[in-house]
């Protein structure tokens, strides 16, 4: 992998990721007129959720949905300036012209009192675009540039955990206008935090009251072989992945992906599992577009793709096991998963679709 870093016109960081030999020179510079790039955020603790809550208003502004010939994350051509100067690019990744947290790390202040305390929402947001093709989605991706992707993916968990204040580090993707996304072309972005977010914490409570109580065990390991064990939510059993509904799903569509061989991040992936990954996602990705497939012009199904990764410095981190969930708002070909009242005020997820009934309808759709 060839990695070349460069600097947008504004100050931003523009990183290109190249596979194989005789990759380009990237070289081409940011013809924009761009003012320095000057953000802020704000990060306030909730003090009865125990959680950080980001204010970020600056974020009203970025630019939404816009035509296909005026894509920021294409590669820019005569006349259309982008946020990519090449003329064609395999996967780059930037800072985020419209970061969620931004700026250097900095104590808690005190204007909301010792109850109410806030700090600087720093740290960093970047974007991954998969490939210079506007029209095309992941699973159309080859497994060489999957496994490029996966490659940036490593190399900014590495990257952004050595920033001073980053506490974790979190890569995904959104698809789809029902997700919520305002820009049509493949990518997806990274979160680097200054703080454990709610999820992980949990995660890691849960995994040490386990551990106290069963002494020598470890949650996350005996929760995936229950799960091999049961075997009606498995829907890709691998030699170094395994993928399954989990028994307890929140979402109609909900898939859990596990190396075999536990690692903390993605950093710690072995080389076997590594060299696995593209074919098990991409055949995931493309089981996911074919549940709803009832008929020419069936839009593409809208999901989240989601790495969890242990925190940086949490001590309790060699316990964590990394892994990925993917699922959709979608539990019909028609109808969506809103979170209304009981999912959004209460956090009680209520699924119209049955975890066995998911898994079973995965392994249906699977590749011939």
């Amino acid at each position: 992998m060839k990695k070349t870093s460069v600097r947008l016109a504004d100050g931003r960081e523009l990183i290109y990721y190249d596979a194989g030999e005789g990759a380009p020179v990237r070289d081409a510079v940011d013809r924009r007129s761009l003012p320095p790039a000057a953000t802020s955020s704000q990060a306030r603790f909730d003090p009865l959720l125990r959680e950080w809550v980001v204010i970020a208003s600056h974020r009203q502004g970025r630019t939404h949905l816009p035509p296909a010939d005026e894509c920021p994350l294409c590669p820019s051509r005569e006349g259309r300036l982008s946020e990519i100067p090449a003329a064609d690019y395999e996967v780059a990744v930037f800072e985020n012209r419209f970061p969620s947290l931004t700026g250097a790390p900095a104590g808690l202040s005190g204007d909301g009192g010792a109850l109410l305390p806030r700090m600087p929402g720093a740290g960093r947001c970047e974007v991954v675009c998969f490939t210079s093709d506007h029209h095309t989605s992941f699973a159309d991706l080859s497994e060489e540039r999957a496994a490029l992707v996966l490659a940036a993916w490593t190399d900014r968990t590495a990257e952004l955990s050595r920033l001073p204040g980053v506490e974790q580090v979190f890569c995904f993707e959104n698809r789809g206008e029902e997700i919520g996304v305002t820009l049509g072309h493949p990518h997806g972005q990274i979160y680097a935090y200054p703080f454990t977010t709610p999820r992980t914490a949990r995660m890691l409570d849960s995994v040490a009251a386990y551990g106290a109580a069963h002494p020598g065990a470890n949650l996350f390991g005996e929760l995936l072989a229950a799960e091999r064990a049961d075997g009606s939510r498995i829907v890709l059993d691998t030699a170094h992945w395994t993928a399954f509904v989990p028994h307890a799903a929140h979402w109609p569509y909900e898939v859990h992906l596990y190396p075999r061989q536990r690692a903390a991040d993605l950093t710690e992936l072995d080389d076997k599992a590594r060299e696995e990954f593209p074919a098990v996602y991409l055949e995931l990705l493309r089981r996911f577009d074919r549940i709803f497939d009832e008929g020419a012009g069936q839009p593409p199904t809208p999901y989240v793709a989601a790495w969890h990764q242990a925190p940086v410095h949490d001590v309790r981190r060699g316990e964590f096991a990394l892994h990925l969930e993917l699922f959709t708002v979608r539990r019909t070909a028609a109808k969506l998963k809103y979170l209304a009242g009981s999912e959004s005020a209460m956090d009680v997820f209520v699924n119209d679709v049955p975890p066995e009934q998911a898994a079973a309808r995965l392994r249906e759709v699977a590749s011939a």
